[in-house]
């Protein structure tokens, strides 16, 4: 297999990703920490696809696809988000600390799409998301794994990733934070860029 990460900039491809398989279902979008609280529980059904229609066509970083280029037809078969981390709820998160104020991005959502599992996709994905931050300028980014010391974790759950796999793309543990996701606490994960 081999494997291409790219920015998020065809909407059908990140709709792949992260949309339903039935534009009147309610669904994420990855929208839950890109906007505020409010805005996300108004937006309903297709007007969250076309919130993120709009984000894409705007020029607004949203993320990193993976496609696998092998075949003869390339197929979309990965998404991570990835944006600054002042543009997201991030930067007003209780739950999260704030380590220093440096304007780094963060990434939140690492999805593999089904039947494309175990192969290294998560991996070309965080760091495709930490070159498409260096490219930006940022100067450090931020993960918030589950820190689940090797249990398994729930695959709904497993969307923000563990601490082993940022561990093993050269992010430290910068602080601990509140946050708990299927029942493990989440930390803080930082790489610097410059």
């Amino acid at each position: 297999m081999t494997i291409d990460v790219r920015p998020a900039t065809v909407f059908d491809d990140i709709a792949t990703m992260v949309g339903p398989k039935k534009p009147t279902s309610n669904v994420c979008w990855c929208l839950s920490y890109r906007i505020p609280s409010k805005q996300n529980q108004q937006l309903q059904r297709e007007q969250r696809g076309e919130f993120v229609k709009q984000l894409c066509d705007s020029g607004i970083p949203l993320g990193v696809l993976a496609y696998d280029t092998s075949g003869e037809t390339e197929e979309v078969v990965g998404w991570a988000a990835v944006s600054p981390r002042a543009d997201t709820t991030f930067a007003r998160n209780r739950t999260i600390p704030h380590v220093d104020d440096l304007p780094v991005w963060c990434v939140w959502c690492i999805r593999v799409r089904p039947g494309h599992r175990k192969k290294g996709i998560s991996h070309a994905l965080l760091e495709g998301a930490v070159e498409y931050a260096r490219s930006n300028g940022a100067p450090a980014i931020e993960g918030y794994p589950v820190d689940n010391r090797g249990e398994k974790v729930d695959l709904t759950m497993a969307y923000v990733g563990t601490r082993g796999l940022f561990e093993k793309h050269g992010f430290t543990k910068a602080a601990d934070t509140t946050s708990v996701l299927n029942g493990f606490p989440r930390v803080l994960m930082r790489k610097m860029l410059v």
